[in-house]
């Protein structure tokens, strides 16, 4: 094993024990090289005044070298702020200006020690490095029966880890955190599970109420005290579109701290947040550690990102930094925010009229960018296909019943007519079935 990893994993086990048996093999292996050309071309820019001949950038006139086609539509930014690389961390100033802006947004994270967040090429690739650090073949990720397919890939098919199911929903139609508690204590003869909390879910858009979000905290607690060591992970990437008496901040914080046996990863970004989808601009942040224990972490995820993308975007991160600076970003966000939540009503109030009550249900949904049907007469791919072929409506089907309606997409004025489109074309398979 390199040194270099060895010290940061005694470090990790001298802090943090359980953290450091929480690593996978990749995980303990993983380090960011000290001595190298990332290295020595930082040391030469501090210290080479007369010719910095180190890295891999060309420079003409004192500046970034750039071709005047591009240029000429990016003339309000510096060249040095687009064209050089982005150090492995990201865009220093743009990561203490995430980091603030968590804080404040969550105000169970003051007073945590919180690490500095480390910028990814948007929330995939934070995850990724999640799974990358601490999942490995057998390894048991929990996740709700309803969820994002790409975790499938990014932690199943990558890592080899096992995917553990519980139903979202209870019979009451609240976050099932008592099946939760039962998936993680079935893990007791692992030792181990990571737990991924997505708020506002994807597919269904429901975040969980405060009471809800401390029957979550303590299930994993509880798990904690049975002697597993918990990686819980909250996939915040819809954070702060939250419409009615939801939680409004990650559970990052309640669970910081929590137990020796409990890390707390926060995966946010731009990406939806800012509503900047390809900008790809993400984050990572290790949450209620020791500041050694935060540093060693720290070091090992910029050693994951140096060892695949070598650093994300940096165009991208002086866009979302410029807009985090702004005066009129605040404005600017809660203008796009009502328009979403009008939306989000008015598929409730649409819903809630009772006419289509006897083709579906729909689940709870409260925040974020979609809701589900949870269709009662029809197969959902069916039903799918046939609204894209006859009233060219596009959704997505997931599974025998639910279908995916992303009302983030559809201006309010166009949302009565959308489902009534997607009503017809139930009662049209109805009419063949029942020829």
């Amino acid at each position: 094993m390199n040194p270099l990893a060895q010290s940061l994993n005694e470090t990790i086990q001298k802090e943090s024990p359980h953290v450091y048996e929480m690593l996978s093999e990749l995980g303990k292996q993983i380090y960011f090289p000290k001595v190298g050309i990332l290295s020595q071309s930082a040391e030469a820019k501090a210290k080479a005044k007369k010719f910095n001949a180190t890295i891999g950038t060309a420079l003409e006139n004192g500046q970034p070298m750039h071709l005047k086609v591009i240029q000429d539509t990016l003339s309000a930014y510096n060249p040095k702020d687009i064209y050089e690389y982005a150090p492995p961390a990201g865009k220093p100033e743009l990561r203490t200006a995430w980091r603030s802006k968590i804080i404040e947004e969550n105000p169970s994270l003051q007073g945590k020690n919180l690490g500095n967040p480390i910028a990814t090429n948007a929330l995939t690739h934070g995850l990724s490095i999640v799974a990358d650090l601490f999942a490995g073949p057998g390894d048991a990720v929990l996740i709700p029966d309803k969820n994002w397919e790409n975790y499938e890939l990014t932690f199943g098919i990558r890592r080899g880890a096992e995917l553990v199911y519980y139903p979202l929903y209870t019979e009451d139609r609240l976050f099932n955190a008592a099946a939760l508690r039962d998936a993680l204590l079935a893990q007791k003869n692992k030792g181990k599970a990571i737990v991924v909390l997505n708020f506002p879910n994807n597919p269904t858009g429901y975040t969980p109420g405060p009471e809800e979000g401390r029957a979550i905290v303590a299930a994993i607690k509880e798990a904690a005290e049975a002697g597993i060591n918990v990686v819980a992970v909250t996939d915040d990437a819809y954070f702060g579109l939250f419409f009615e008496d939801s939680l409004h901040e990650s559970l990052a914080g309640q669970l910081a701290g929590l137990h020796p046996r409990v890390l707390s990863v926060k995966i946010d970004g731009a990406t939806k947040e800012e509503y900047v989808w390809g900008f790809r601009v993400g984050f990572i942040t290790y949450v209620g550690q020791s500041d050694a224990t935060l540093a060693a972490l720290e070091q090992k995820t910029i050693g994951i990102i140096r060892g695949t993308i070598s650093s994300g975007p940096h165009p991208s991160q002086t866009f979302v930094l410029h807009a985090l600076q702004s005066p009129d970003f605040k404005a600017q966000k809660q203008e796009k925010f009502d328009i979403m939540k009008g939306r989000a009503n008015r598929v409730k109030a649409l819903l809630d009229t009772g006419k289509f009550d006897q083709v579906w249900d729909y689940y709870p949904f409260n925040s974020g960018y979609f809701m589900c049907l949870k269709l009662k007469t029809v197969d959902a791919e069916t039903l799918r296909l046939h609204l894209l072929d006859k009233y060219g409506v596009g959704t997505i089907a997931l599974g025998e019943t639910d279908l995916r309606v992303a009302f983030s997409c559809i201006e309010e004025a166009d949302i009565d007519e959308l489902f009534e489109i997607i009503y017809q074309g139930v009662l049209d398979l109805q009419n063949v079935a029942a020829r």
